[in-house]
This record gives C-alpha cells, sequence and structure tokens, in this order.
C-alpha cells in the first residue's frame, strides 16, 4: 500500500500573519532610522517609503522581518531548495522516520492527472506513463519494507526514489523570500518547483503587494 497526494504550502509563521500596513510601518519605523528621519513619520509615508527602500535596493532593512514556510512537497524540491541561504531549514528525516509504520506517501508531479489517494494496487486504466512511474513506487515500496526486516531505517532508505514526500519548514527574511522567489518562478525551473513557487509569490503579491509585486517580472 502506498498514498499519494499532491504538493501544498503554508505560511505558518508569524500567527496570525500582519496586515499590509502593519508589517510596511513596522519596516519604516527600522528604516527611518537609517536616516534619521522619524519626525517624517505619517499615517500616510509607510506605502512609499518601503517602495522607496525597494527602488533605491536598500533591502536589507527587509532583513529585519521572517516568515516561515511549511512545504510538503517531494525529495527533489527540497534538494534544490535548500541551497539557498540565508535560511533555516528543518526537514522531514529519512533516517529517523520508520516509514514501515505509517506507509510510503509519494508525491504526484503536475504532468501526471491522476487522483490522490491510498492504494492498495495500481490503476491500470492509467495512461501508460503513469502506470510505469506508479511501478516503480510499487517497487521501491516493496522493496523498503523488505529491508526494515533486516536493515534499519536510515540503511533502509537507500531505495527510496525522489517522488517520496518531504516535509519541510522554511523560514526566511523578507529579502531572501524575494530573491528565492525570483530565482524560482524563472521559466528554466523545474516544473515541480513552479508548481509550488509560484502560487507562493502569488499569495505574497496578494497580502505584501508594496514588497513582492516587483518579484518574478
Amino acid at each position: 500500500m502506498f498514498t499519494l497526494i499532491k504538493p501544498y504550502f503554508e505560511i505558518i509563521e508569524p500567527t496570525p500573519l500582519p496586515t499590509a500596513i502593519e508589517l510596511y510601518t513596522k519596516i519604516e519605523q527600522i528604516g527611518r532610522v537609517c536616516y534619521k528621519s522619524e519626525d517624517k513619520i505619517t499615517p500616510e509615508t509607510a506605502v512609499p517609503f518601503v517602495q522607496n527602500l525597494i527602488n533605491l535596493r536598500h533591502e536589507s532593512v527587509l532583513e529585519h522581518f521572517v516568515f516561515t514556510v511549511k512545504f510538503v512537497v517531494n525529495r527533489g524540491f527540497t534538494h534544490e531548495l535548500v541551497r539557498h541561504r540565508i535560511a533555516a531549514y528543518s526537514q522531514e528525516s529519512t533516517r529517523y522516520c520508520n516509514y514501515g509504520k505509517k506507509g510510503l506517501t509519494f508525491i504526484i508531479p503536475p504532468w501526471l492527472d491522476i487522483p490522490e489517494g491510498e492504494y492498495q494496487s495500481i490503476n491500470y486504466k492509467w495512461p501508460g506513463d503513469a502506470v510505469i512511474w506508479a511501478e516503480a513506487l510499487e517497487s521501491a515500496s516493496t522493496a523498503y519494507n523488505f529491508l526494515l526486516q533486516v536493515w534499519t531505517p536510515q540503511q533502509a532508505r537507500d531505495v527510496l526514489p525522489t517522488a517520496l514526500k518531504a516535509e519541510i519548514i522554511t523560514t526566511m527574511n523578507i529579502r531572501q523570500w524575494r530573491h528565492v522567489l525570483n530565482e524560482r518562478t524563472a521559466p528554466s525551473v523545474h516544473p515541480q518547483m513552479d508548481e509550488i513557487m509560484k502560487p507562493l509569490l502569488n499569495q505574497f503579491k496578494h497580502l505584501y503587494p508594496v514588497l513582492f509585486d516587483d518579484v518574478g517580472e
């Protein structure tokens, strides 16, 4: 038996998320220390001030604020994501997690149109490429569970595929999120990276347009 799911993300910190004007106001309060212009703060100055910081590339001020995102993706995605610095990562470990107890979960790639769910066996009515993909996962599951009888989880993981589900908590400051989302929504990115990062960027644009509207353009 194995489970198939689609990838997803969730912004989990800060909680609750600040409103746009709350965040812009905090950035302005910090940024104006650089110019000793705190006396110029009014209810109307936060947005133009933050926009001006970005236009001038004075983005170090944005490093004072972080967002934490939970990604549920495949292992290939996480291998690419953790290359980015500066960031904090906490990732589901195949060394210490024993999937023989819970069953293996795999991520459906965006180029396969098959349903999520728990599968006791492969649906051979699926398109041929989906069947071949699922057969490979079924074979890996069988091998992994067999090896757990004689190996430890950190040894048995050697047969687990890139499609394996991985949860990773990622914390970055706003400046770094801007950089990562710009890089990881480019036309050349992997389809599974594109599938997650574009919706995440769109959500940030919806929440904080002044900070993210120029990203990915």
